[in-house]
Order: C-alpha cells, then sequence, then structure tokens
C-alpha cells in the first residue's frame, strides 16, 4: 500500500506537470488508460471470469464517478499546489462516514461524527475560503472527494456480490471509455520527447500503483492498510517542493495534521466496530 501511494504521488506530479501543454482530458485519459492496461494483466492472470458482476450497473456508475474525480482532480492540481491538493482530497474518509450513515444507514456514534466535524474544519483551515490563500479551483478539488467517496460508497455495495478485482476491471474500462469522447476534442500530439516519456510513465506507474492497492487490500483489511493512504501528504510535500519549489505554509500543514490525525481516529474506530460486529 505504501509503495502503490508512492506511485501514486508520482502519477500527481506528472499530471500536474503536463497541465501547462497538455489539455486535463487528455492526461486525465493516458492515467485511465494504464489503469485500464493493468486490468488486462489481471485479466491474463485470472482469466475473463474478472468481467463477471453481480451487479453491472452500480459498477458503471462507480466507472463514471471514477472519471469524474479524476478529471476533477487533474484541472484543480493545475491550479493548487501539489500538497495542498492531496490534503483537500483527504476529506473524502469523512465523507465516506457522512454518506455511509444517510445511504447505507451505517451506525455513527458521536466520537465519529465529532472527528467528522473536526475533519472538515481541518479541511477548511487547508483552504480557508474567503481569503485567496488557494485558487477557486481547489473547490473542484473538494468536489473530486466527494465523487470519490461515493465510489467508496459504492465500493461497500458491491463487495458483497463482486470481487476488488472485477471493480477495478470494471472502473478503468468504463472510464476509459467515457474518457475518449472528449478527449478527442482537445486531443494533440505531444510536442516533445519528454512529454511523451511523462505520458507513457505516468499510465505505467498508475497501472502499477492500482496493481499494488489490490495486492494489499487482498493481503489485509481495508481499515488496517488505509492509514497509509497519508504518505501521499508526505511525496505530495516532497515532490511540491523538487519539482515545483512550492512548500506549504503552517496553516496549510495545520489543517493537513488536523485531517490527518482525525482520519486515523476515524478508520480505528471502524475497525473497532468490525471487531465488535464479529
Amino acid at each position: 500500500m505504501a509503495l502503490g501511494m508512492f506511485m501514486f504521488s508520482a502519477v500527481d506530479t506528472m499530471a500536474k506537470f503536463l497541465t501547462d501543454t497538455i489539455h486535463p482530458f487528455q492526461i486525465v485519459w493516458c492515467r485511465q488508460l494504464g489503469l485500464l492496461l493493468g486490468v488486462v494483466v489481471l485479466i491474463g492472470l485470472k482469466g475473463r471470469s474478472v468481467l463477471v458482476s453481480a451487479n453491472p450497473a452500480l459498477q458503471i456508475g462507480r466507472g463514471a464517478l471514477a472519471a469524474v474525480s479524476a478529471t476533477l482532480f487533474i484541472i484543480g492540481v493545475k491550479f493548487v499546489p501539489l500538497a495542498d491538493a492531496v490534503a483537500i482530497t483527504f476529506v473524502a474518509p469523512f465523507m465516506v462516514t457522512v454518506m455511509g450513515a444517510l445511504i447505507l444507514r451505517e451506525p455513527v456514534g458521536i466520537r465519529r461524527w465529532t472527528a467528522v466535524i473536526i475533519g472538515f474544519i481541518g479541511t477548511l483551515i487547508v483552504i480557508r475560503p474567503g481569503l485567496g490563500a488557494l485558487h477557486p479551483a481547489a473547490g473542484l478539488l473538494v468536489i473530486a472527494a466527494g465523487a470519490f467517496a461515493l465510489r467508496q460508497i459504492l465500493s461497500r455495495i458491491l463487495a458483497g456480490g463482486d470481487s476488488a478485482g472485477t471493480t477495478v476491471a470494471y472502473t478503468a474500462i468504463v472510464s476509459c471509455i467515457l474518457l475518449t469522447g472528449p478527449m478527442l476534442f482537445v486531443w494533440e500530439t505531444p510536442g516533445s520527447t519528454t512529454e511523451i516519456l511523462l505520458l507513457v510513465a505516468m499510465a505505467a506507474l498508475a497501472a502499477a500503483g492500482e496493481t499494488l492497492v489490490i495486492l494489499a487490500l487482498d493481503a489485509a483489511q481495508a481499515v488496517v492498510v488505509a492509514p497509509l493512504q497519508y504518505t501521499l501528504l508526505i511525496w505530495g510535500t516532497f515532490y511540491g517542493f523538487v519539482v515545483f519549489g512550492q512548500f506549504p505554509d503552517g496553516w496549510t500543514w495545520f489543517g493537513a495534521l488536523i485531517i490527518v490525525a482525525t482520519g486515523i481516529y476515524t478508520l480505528n474506530r471502524e475497525r473497532l466496530a468490525q471487531r465488535r460486529s464479529r
């Protein structure tokens, strides 16, 4: 999981770098194409049974959400520093808690509701709406996090009938199909060898990262490995400073620490709840 997060952060860095010369739709399509190649490998290992779903309609909906969240993130990260963008997307676990209570009728105690509220406060500290601290595109990152959270809710619903491999396969296939249309209208052949190499590397690392996450989820419970997703903030800060010369200010660090602390607390409460249910 940690290695997968490292690769995803590298993918985000390449995507942000490429937004200066390549349209976000084209970048997202290339990224999702990498995931599709990873699925091809998965089908080669496990056979076409990976494509058999108990609920294809929900799988298609999840794939559409993947296309939306990835596109909004790439557009947002074009204008927002990488570490700040990553910190904002960490609001997704809190949204999952809220959606789980409203949509799945999952029981949520006062402690987890408190963690959700504190986590949102941390997000507001990072964004600081109305103060001009971040570009208005930060709002797109919040929407992207919301789409990602809804994807997680659909994953919980689908988990009862479909394997993780099937869910990833549908996500890659559906998102690639949906993104191909708009990509055709903005496509521009990369003008340099560097752009071509970055697009290829981005697609390959996206496929590798997705595969590693699948392996991690197969080897351990999600609530055990999920906290490692927060290492994205470390790598996002590192890449943001080395590649773009951007370093988060004190308020961003403060808000990010609140988000991470409450996020890990929420995951820990979920793990305890799962133990009690057994």
